[in-house]
This record gives C-alpha cells, sequence and structure tokens, in this order.
C-alpha cells in the first residue's frame, strides 16, 4: 500500500507529523525536496506539503490531484493561503489545532474498507433474564452466517462475557487495556488486539475487581466497531452507567430481556424508562411465563421482536463455558436468525 507522502525540510513540522502518523497506525514517505516528490505525487493517497517548500513545489507545476494539504505550525503567517493555492492545496490545517482531524484523515487512508456496521445492544429487565445469553448468542449466530462480529462486554459486574463463551484464557486485549483510549481507534488494530475466533471478536473484562468503563473509551471502540465489522452487540448492565449510555445513544436498534411474569414486568419497566431516555428504537425479548407475550409488550408499552424461549439443560450448557447450539432448527437458533435478518436484511 502506497503511504502518505510529506514534503518538508523543517525539521520541527516533520517531527509532528511523524508522531501524528504513528497515532493513526500510519507510516510517512518523506520528500526533502520537490524532486524527490515526483515519483510519489500520483500514487500517495494523501500529499502533506510544508510552508517552507510550498513554492518549490509549485514551482515545478505538478499535475492537479485530490488530498493535497498545506500543514503549517505558523498560521499567522500571510503568506499561507497564497501557498495553499498555489500548490492546489484543499486546505490548511494548523498544527497543533488540527491535529485531531489529522489523525483521523490519516487513519481512514489506512483503513480502506468502511463497513458502516450495526450497533446492537441488550439489555436485561431484570436480574437472571438471560441478555447476557442472548447477546452471546445473537454475536455467535452472526459470526456463524459469515459476519464479522464484535460482541462487547460493558457489564463491569458480569463476570466476564468471555467466561461465558468458555474463552476467559484466551490470548489478547481486554477493557484494562483499552480505558485510557480517547480519539480514534484504528479498527485494524482493535481487530488484531482482540481475541478473535473465526468472524467473532470479543472484548471482555480483566480479571480481578470491577472496572469502569470511561465514556470516551466506549465511544472510541463503537466507533472503530462500526468501521470494521459488519454488527456490534453490546451487552449493558441493568444500572446505567456514562459508558452504557454512551453505547445506547449509537445503537441501531436495543432489545430489553424481559421475563414474562408479574414481577418480571414490573423490574423491566424500571430498566424501560431509564433506557428510553437514551435510544429510540427499543424492542422487547420475551422469555416465557405465566403472562402472555402479547400482554407483556402491551403492559410495558414496547414492541415485541422475539420470544427468546427455554433451552434444555441451559444452565449446565453454561457451566461447561458453552452455549446452546444455534441451529436453524431449534427455537433459539430460530429466534436469533430472525432478529439478525430483521436487522441486517
Amino acid at each position: 500500500m502506497n503511504r502518505p507522502l510529506v514534503i518538508t525540510e523543517d525539521r520541527d513540522l516533520l517531527d509532528d507529523l511523524v508522531r501524528i502518523a504513528a497515532a493513526a497506525g500510519a507510516q510517512l514517505d518523506v520528500a526533502h525536496a520537490p524532486a524527490h516528490a515526483r515519483p510519489h505525487w500520483n500514487l500517495a493517497p494523501v500529499v502533506l506539503i510544508g510552508p517552507d517548500l510550498a513554492d518549490a513545489v509549485a514551482a515545478t507545476a505538478p499535475p492537479p490531484r485530490d488530498r493535497v494539504l498545506l500543514v503549517t505550525r505558523t498560521p499567522e503567517d500571510p503568506d499561507t493561503w497564497r501557498r495553499c493555492v498555489a500548490v492546489g492545496a484543499r486546505a490548511v490545517l494548523d498544527l497543533p489545532t488540527a491535529e485531531r482531524h489529522l489523525v483521523e484523515e490519516l487513519a481512514d487512508l489506512i483503513e480502506p474498507t468502511h463497513r458502516n456496521g450495526a450497533v446492537l445492544c441488550v439489555v436485561g429487565g431484570s436480574g437472571g433474564a438471560g441478555a447476557t445469553v442472548l447477546a452471546g448468542c445473537l454475536a455467535l449466530h452472526a459470526s456463524s452466517q459469515k459476519l464479522s462480529t464484535l460482541l462487547i462486554d460493558a457489564d463491569p459486574m458480569g463476570g466476564g462475557i468471555d467466561s461465558l463463551l468458555g474463552k476467559e484464557d484466551a490470548k489478547g486485549s481486554r477493557w484494562g487495556d483499552l480505558v485510557a483510549r480517547e480519539g480514534r481507534v484504528s479498527a485494524t488494530a482493535l481487530r488484531e488486539a482482540l481475541p478473535s475466533f473465526g468472524d467473532l471478536s470479543i472484548l471482555s473484562f480483566c480479571r480481578g475487581g470491577p472496572q469502569l468503563i470511561p465514556p470516551e473509551a466506549m465511544r472510541s471502540v463503537l466507533e472503530a466497531g462500526r468501521r470494521g465489522f459488519d454488527l456490534v452487540v453490546v451487552d449493558l448492565p441493568r444500572h446505567l452507567d456514562a459508558a452504557a449510555i454512551e453505547a445506547l445513544t449509537r445503537a441501531t436498534i436495543t432489545y430489553a430481556v424481559v421475563s414474562a411474569n408479574v414481577r418480571g414486568i414490573l423490574a423491566a419497566s424500571q430498566v424501560i424508562g431509564e433506557v428510553q431516555q437514551h435510544t429510540a428504537d427499543l424492542a422487547l425479548v420475551a422469555r416465557p411465563g405465566a403472562i402472555n407475550d402479547e400482554i407483556v409488550s402491551a403492559s410495558l408499552d414496547v414492541p415485541l421482536a422475539a420470544t427468546f424461549p427455554d433451552q434444555p439443560k441451559l444452565t449446565t450448557i453454561l457451566n461447561r463455558g458453552e452455549l446452546p447450539p444455534l441451529t436453524p432448527r431449534s427455537p433459539l437458533g430460530r429466534a436469533c436468525g430472525d432478529l439478525i435478518r430483521d436487522l441486517l436484511p
């Protein structure tokens, strides 16, 4: 892959650009004279020109092209915009003000494939309703259909969704390695860092005490997930923290798992009241109980998306670190398939 091209002799400016490129996961080709830049001019995904060589580049009359930027550390220079026009630059970027913008520009170039994936959040209407199991099943089903899937554990008190899948010993990054991140995260780097199994990647918590996720870290991971995956499934805590709210505001759809009994409905009404403050598209997944599913939906005034059927020997299967089989003939497999097809037709 061709690298971004920098044309400058300004060592301080070059040091800044190398640092910014490293933050984006990119490497640079550097030309200290216009003649050295000529072989790369048409091939580089973006050309960054320092004001010190802008006039010299313009004098060579390079062919017009997209993605030429004039990068300066002295925006007050009255000749800046004249130089921008002379070299055919699209814009002037002032450092350090425009550092974040330039990081995103370079990161976009090294991630040519953007999937624009959907974000699916799952929250339990009451304790033990099965929201984490549903989140794991949806992620497994989607990945079995060759959909690139990211499963995110957003419940610090949940015990780790990787253990639900029997993957707690898998090598790779956990939230503890990512909580300090702000700004853009490379989708490629995220995929390479996380434990992955075929088309499924998992982001869970480290073992030990619960660790809160800063909303900035959740935002960065979700944005990277949408760029790099077909589907992002987020298992939310019932007591919403700032990171859970961040996920809800970015959700394509949120499913609340509700037990179809009086206590389950009463508990779910409290959870749903809070969830609806942060997301526009909410639907129910009902667990079988003493009350008809349609009555559950009407009682909570939330549409019913599916029934999450009971699975024989589910407790035994989960205690082995496994999930029940999700074959098209099984009720659970059919329910997961229907939910995924509704979201990603």
